[in-house]
């Protein structure tokens, strides 16, 4: 089939597409009314986004999503950005930008292709089924063409599928390798099972934990779909906007998101909430994909032992458990979350620069860090909670 058949566009708003067209690339596993593998990359995500503000004039993040049309028919799409900042991007190129204005250029704006304040796995060149291979190309190419002929700096493809990497490696983009820790399910039958995989010492830690945490003087509830409430909403608004204020300065998510998404995607989310003496005083918030559940955002107004840990991941794995998901990432960063069970796990991201001089240097820089995050994971992993033999297996 000849690429050049295909058309590629910009559109600034997902309201000129329907949400129909948009999930048969973004989610055609979810067309038999199952969950999509990702529901960050979903019409109803990504609109809420942009419906409350938290994308679009202001923020940092202006829509550019690139569509991609064979005789009329939409067969790929990739949520794209232009960047006027590197915030809420978690793959951090802050220093590239640096050194880039003190060479005499300018950095942003930028082209991102990424869920905002998301760092998640997912599919970032979304393709309708059978057409993956020309659809890919078409979208990697031209994102790379937007980029040359806008003069922007750099081209970033952030948090995307291994096989994305490779496939956008051999497209002549540039590969890197950063971590996270996730917890991968081993066929446990409860939270005991999963227990009884790890090294005694780390058994009996997380039990202590766990009780500790349970012992705040109130209780855990969890709420999902028609169970979800306003006053649940209210209290999670008000943890996250603690969390957002020491984290990042302010949020970036505005109130009406929360609002928004309550509408279009209560079913694909799970809040758990700790109440004591009547009012809620932590939450964490998880959306439910396919195969994983993905923790988001944690908050709270009192502090008591372990309760962030019981809420953002011993909670998180026993819900994966009763679900039969495969996975919990867990969100960015966070070497504590080793001796919980989450293992050091890569993620992927692709990089273009139209200088290519400072591509050179990034190249070099990009080689250097994923043979160090390779020695970091293999070297956290020996160390991690499992049992030896677990440990040699999982490797």
């Amino acid at each position: 089939m000849d690429q050049a058949q295909i058309e590629i566009q910009v559109i600034r708003s997902l309201a000129q597409i329907a949400a129909k067209e948009w999930d048969a690339c973004a989610c055609p596993e979810a067309a038999d009314g199952g969950r999509p593998l990702d529901p960050f990359t979903t019409h109803r995500f990504l609109l809420a986004l942009e419906q409350s503000g938290s994308v679009g004039r202001g923020t940092g993040w202006q829509p550019q999503y690139l569509t991609a049309y064979l005789d009329g028919m939409l067969i790929g799409i990739a949520p794209m950005y232009a960047k006027s900042n590197s915030q809420g991007e978690y793959i951090f190129d802050h220093n590239w930008a640096h050194a880039y204005e003190r060479a005499g250029g300018r950095y942003y704006p930028k082209l991102q292709v990424a869920v905002p304040f998301t760092p998640a796995t997912g599919r970032r060149f979304l393709v309708r089924p059978g057409y993956e291979g020309i659809g890919q190309s078409a979208l990697v190419q031209g994102a790379v063409q937007l980029a040359t002929d806008n003069q922007v700096s750099s081209l970033h493809i952030t948090f995307c599928t291994e096989e994305e990497a490779n496939i956008g490696t051999q497209l002549g983009l540039m590969p890197r390798t950063t971590q996270q820790f996730h917890w991968l399910n081993d066929g446990y039958a409860d939270f005991d099972g999963f227990l009884g995989a790890l090294s005694s010492r780390k058994r009996k830690n997380i039990r202590k934990e766990r009780a500790q945490a349970n012992a705040f003087g109130g209780t855990v509830e969890s709420f999902s779909g028609d169970t979800l409430k306003p006053e649940h909403w209210d209290a999670f608004w008000t943890f996250y906007q603690d969390t957002g204020a020491r984290k990042w300065g302010s949020p970036y998510l505005t109130r009406a998101f929360f609002d928004i998404a309550h509408e279009v995607m209560a079913d694909d989310m799970v809040m758990m909430l700790a109440e004591r003496d009547g009012h809620y005083v932590a939450g964490a918030l998880n959306f439910v994909g396919r195969e994983t559940l993905f923790g988001r955002y944690w908050g709270c107004i009192e502090h008591h032992p372990y309760l962030h840990f019981e809420l953002c991941y011993y909670r998180a794995i026993d819900l994966a458990i009763a679900e039969g998901l495969q996975r919990v990432e867990a969100g960015a960063q966070g070497e504590h979350k080793l001796a919980r069970g989450y293992l050091p796990t890569q993620t992927h991201s692709l990089h273009w620069v139209g200088d290519s001089g400072f591509a050179d240097a990034i190249g070099r820089y990009l080689q250097a860090e994923r043979e160090a995050v390779n020695q970091e994971i293999e070297l956290l992993t020996d160390y991690g909670p499992f049992k030896r033999a677990q440990v040699e297996e999982q490797q």
